[in-house]
């Protein structure tokens, strides 16, 4: 690969997590003569959290990625957005849940912290744009002008559906060096050079929740909330089944660690915060076909003048199913699924596609039954 004399005079700041994927992001796009600035985001204090001491943001992914920068030869800066983080991402996550919602807090860290936050950086260091080692493409409709992300060449490892926050303005600065490419081949490119964190195993962990339990999390900085919420009901269609330990131990479809026995498997249905109830049903009654999406974002269209046809996923590993989406006003769309979806969760992110385009998304806020 040869550098590209047109980009000599451009610089881009790189987000380095210290594994294989930014790793790479920044060879490819040296390759392609940009001038780089590695930055690597600590997002939460090790002190907060002490159980969680390894995968992102960890002391070892931070030397990992300096240690990248070292080697291709260009600079590389740690900064400190935790406070940002605690403010904007970790208050969010811990509210929807008590609102009795299911977060996915990598949607907003996208938007706000990896674009937000990371473009006033680049802006104070001089970067013309940003990079990231996310596994999507990046199109602009040259009629529109509009630009929109689409999925991923690997489409087992796309991340489109935890983009679809991202603003115009954000998109129009960003580089996505790996979409055309496949993991295996990125982890060959990797072990070609010498990069060291070629064999990095992926982050499969929300990176702020330790030991990979939200419960944890929130009782650590809500230790009074559990004593207030436990001992609501259980309630199985207008009957009352038994006693629960909190509702925000709870997520719809959830089957596990109930404590009641009803003859037959029942699951968590609906979250009612308010009243502090939780209700089950059979399986059958985990199906809608039917909900509102709150805090619309949409990127490869202004707005939708009339319903249309879409794919919509409604969770990061959904494969996604054929829906008419209709935009209500300009914060709401309705949307209607061919056939019912299981287990359709407040608090999640639907994501709109126009075959493999990102049209846009909203919170899941109103399901109808």
């Amino acid at each position: 690969m040869t550098g590209n004399k047109q980009n000599v005079d451009k610089t881009v700041l790189v987000a380095m997590s210290g594994g294989v994927d930014s790793a790479v992001s920044a060879l490819l796009l040296k390759n392609e003569g940009f001038n780089l600035i590695g930055v690597t985001m600590k997002t939460w204090g090790f002190d907060d959290i002490p159980e969680k001491d390894s995968g992102c943001c960890s002391l070892e992914t931070i030397y990992s990625a300096r240690n990248v920068a070292n080697q291709l030869g260009f600079n590389h800066y740690t900064i400190d957005f935790t406070d940002k983080f605690n403010e904007i991402v970790i208050s969010n996550f811990i509210e929807e849940y008590i609102k009795g919602h299911t977060p996915n807090p990598c949607v907003l860290c996208n938007k706000s912290i990896k674009w937000g936050a990371l473009l006033e950086k680049a802006d104070s260091l001089g970067a013309d744009k940003i990079a990231t080692g996310h596994y999507a493409k990046l199109s602009k409709d040259e009629n529109s002008g509009r630009w929109y992300i689409s999925t991923a060449e690997d489409k087992s490892k796309d991340q489109s559906y935890a983009l679809w926050q991202l603003s115009q303005s954000s998109l129009n600065r960003t580089i996505f060096p790996l979409g055309e490419f496949t993991k295996p081949k990125i982890r060959e490119i990797a072990r070609e050079l010498g990069l060291k964190p070629a064999d990095t195993p992926d982050s499969q962990e929300i990176c702020f929740v330790p030991n990979d339990d939200y419960r944890h999390l929130i009782n650590i900085r809500l230790p009074e909330l559990g004593k207030k919420i436990a001992g609501g009901d259980i309630i199985y269609r207008d009957k009352k089944v038994g006693k629960h330990n909190g509702y925000i131990n709870y997520t719809i479809g959830q089957r596990r660690g109930l404590n009641i026995a009803l003859g037959k498997p029942v699951y968590v249905s609906k979250i009612d915060a308010v009243n502090n109830v939780i209700y089950v049903d059979d399986e059958s009654g985990l199906y809608s076909s039917e909900f509102m999406c709150s805090e619309i974002n949409l990127q490869k269209f202004e707005s939708l003048s009339l319903p249309m046809n879409a794919k919509v996923k409604i969770r990061y590993k959904d494969s996604g199913s054929p829906a008419v989406i209709e935009q209500i006003n300009e914060s709401v769309i309705k949307v209607i699924f061919d056939e019912p979806k299981k287990s359709i969760t407040p608090g999640q992110s639907a994501v709109f596609y126009d075959v493999d385009d990102v049209i846009g998304g909203g919170i899941i806020s109103k399901i109808s039954n």
